[in-house]
This record gives C-alpha cells, structure tokens and sequence, in this order.
C-alpha cells in the first residue's frame, strides 16, 4: 500500500513556529526560571537537556489550541512548561534506560553527567511540574496530567516487557507508542480546551487531535530509525534494534520476509546489537515494511487533521493542521 499524496498547507513549519513565537518566548521563560535551584548539579543537567533544542511540538501545541480556541488569558504559558517538564524528565530516564548516548545531535545527559544523576534530574523535573501544575490551580489540569504521567511511567515499563521479544504484536506496538508519546500529546492539547473553557465535543476533538498527532510522530520516528542519516536524526541510528526493541517497521518486516530473513530478523531483536544492522535495513526496505509504518503515520495525521473540522477557521487551526502535515513530511 502507498502512502496518499500529502497535501500542502497554508503554514510552513517556520510559518508555524512564527505564529508561535511571542508566547514560546514566555514558555522559554518561565522554564528557565523554575529550573532554578540552590542545587547546582540539578540546574547544570535540567539545563543541558531542556535548553538544549529540539522540535518543542509538545508545548507548541498547547500554545497553538489554546488561542485557535479564542483564549486570552495566560495559563496556556504555564501549561506548555508544564508539558515539556514531563517530556524531559521522561527523556532523562528513558536515556538512562536504554542506555543511549546521543540525545538531539550532541551527548545525552546521562554521557555527560552519570546515570544518577540524570535519573534523580528526572525526578526534579517531575516534581517541579507538579508544583506548577499546583500554582495553575486547576483540578481538572492536574487530573489531565497526574493521569497522563501515570500512563507515561507505564509505557515504559510495558516497553521493557516488549525488549527483546520478536514475537510482539502490533497492537501491543500501538499500546507502547499511545502511553509513551501519543498521551502527552493528547494530554497537551486537551488541556488547551479545557483552560479555554471549551464544551465536551470540542474537548473530545482536541484530545483526538493530540492522540493521533502524536501517534503519527512516533511512527515516522521508528521509520526514521531505518531510513534517515544520524546527522538528520541527532542520534545513532538502529538504536532500537541495538537495543531490541521491536517497533513497526521491524515486526511488519518479520510478517514478510523469506524464512532466513525472518530467522536473521528474530536474532537481531533477541540479541540486540548492530552487527548486521545494513542486512536488517535491506530487509524492511524490501519487505514493504517501511511503506507500511509511513502509510499508517499519513493515515493518522490525516485522521488528526479531520478531528479539527468543527474548529473556527484562524491561523492558529491552520498552524494545527501544519503541525499534522510536518509531522509526517519532517526528515528528522
């Protein structure tokens, strides 16, 4: 199966990140302002992670629902803080966990600074973004989040069980990558509702949005561990095969190949390790299994872009519709 021809939007990504930019700064700001602390090793290594770049679609997109939803007030800026807090935090374990070295094209926290000390940073940023989930003095945010983070700890955990098992569905794939990454996206976006004080439908539209936003990302994500160069990706590519995890295009290829390919295939996700890391690229290539993992990306941003149908026409639900396209169309 193809993947259909993506549209193109009104927005670009810079057009979008334009839109965005007075209130990111007040995001930026309010960041590095609550990663003080008398504790110096804790700022050095909050620091290193969250100033350190990357995409920031998550807190982009409570910024972005927010005023596509008419509000003007001010508690989108703690929100989206608040959102890529928890984001980081699970970057710092999830490093520590696998055991990786690069994190957004330079040396990850846990390289530079020791595993304990990046595990116990995680837990600072955790706590910190429950106190400013406490200072934005909404129970229904803080239930959006305390939930989100809970599903999030599971994930992982539900990942580990899936470490080294060729046999993993994809289902139970779909299940690691909702709890790991698509929740916190749902998470953002529903909280943008709910401070605009929107009705249950609209509420139901956004999370939808945020679900399958997300799930779209980390789709292309585990095709962009096989298909793109370690300079675009700012990590070592075949991470998740050195480290056994089975995603999509890897369970999808082993639906397809010939018996020696699939025995080469189910050793690969057993024993971990990039040994032969360009036969297993071959494989996924050949086996239409890359197709397959994008086609499903396509068909979720689309999915995610037909959620915002009832939304008022502004920028800002241009700027969501963008975020869907480059989510699927992005080479890193």
């Amino acid at each position: 199966m193809h993947a259909p021809e993506p549209r193109t939007p009104a927005l670009d990504i810079d057009d979008v990140t334009q839109l965005a930019a007075t209130d990111m700064q007040q995001v930026d700001a309010l960041i590095r302002d609550s990663l003080k602390s008398d504790v110096d090793l804790v700022s050095s290594v909050a620091e290193h992670i969250v100033l350190s770049g990357g995409k920031r679609l998550r807190p982009m997109i409570v910024l972005l629902a927010a005023r596509a939803l008419g509000y003007q007030g001010s508690g989108h800026v703690a929100a989206a803080a608040i959102i890529e807090f928890i984001h980081t935090a699970t970057l710092l374990h999830d490093d520590v966990v696998d055991g990786s070295s690069m994190r957004r094209g330079k040396a990850s926290a846990n390289t530079v600074f020791g595993n304990q000390a990046s595990v116990l940073v995680g837990d600072f940023l955790y706590s910190r973004s429950f106190q400013m989930m406490v200072e934005l003095g909404s129970m229904r945010v803080m239930e959006v989040l305390a939930d989100a983070t809970n599903t999030i700890a599971a994930g992982e955990v539900l990942q580990l069980m899936n470490v080294h098992d060729p046999d993993t569905t994809e289902d139970s794939y779909r299940e690691v990558i909702y709890r790991k990454t698509a929740k916190l996206f749902e998470a953002g976006a529903r909280i943008a509702a709910i401070l605009a004080g929107s009705e249950a439908g609209t509420e139901t539209a956004l999370t939808q949005y945020g679900r399958l936003l997300g799930t779209a990302f980390q789709l292309v994500d585990d095709a962009l561990d096989y298909a793109a160069s370690a300079e675009d990706m700012g990590k070592n590519l075949g991470d998740d095969i050195a480290e056994g995890k089975p995603t999509l295009p890897l369970i999808v290829a082993l639906r397809h190949a010939d018996a020696d390919g699939a025995r080469l295939l189910r050793d690969a996700v057993t024993s971990g390790g990039l040994d032969r890391l360009d036969e297993i690229r071959s494989l996924i290539e050949s086996t239409g299994a890359l197709q397959y993992t994008l086609a499903r990306a396509e068909e979720a941003a689309e999915r995610a872009i037909g959620s915002l149908a009832d939304i008022p026409e502004s920028a800002h639900k241009e700027a969501l519709v963008a975020l869907a396209e480059f989510s699927v169309k992005r080479r890193s």
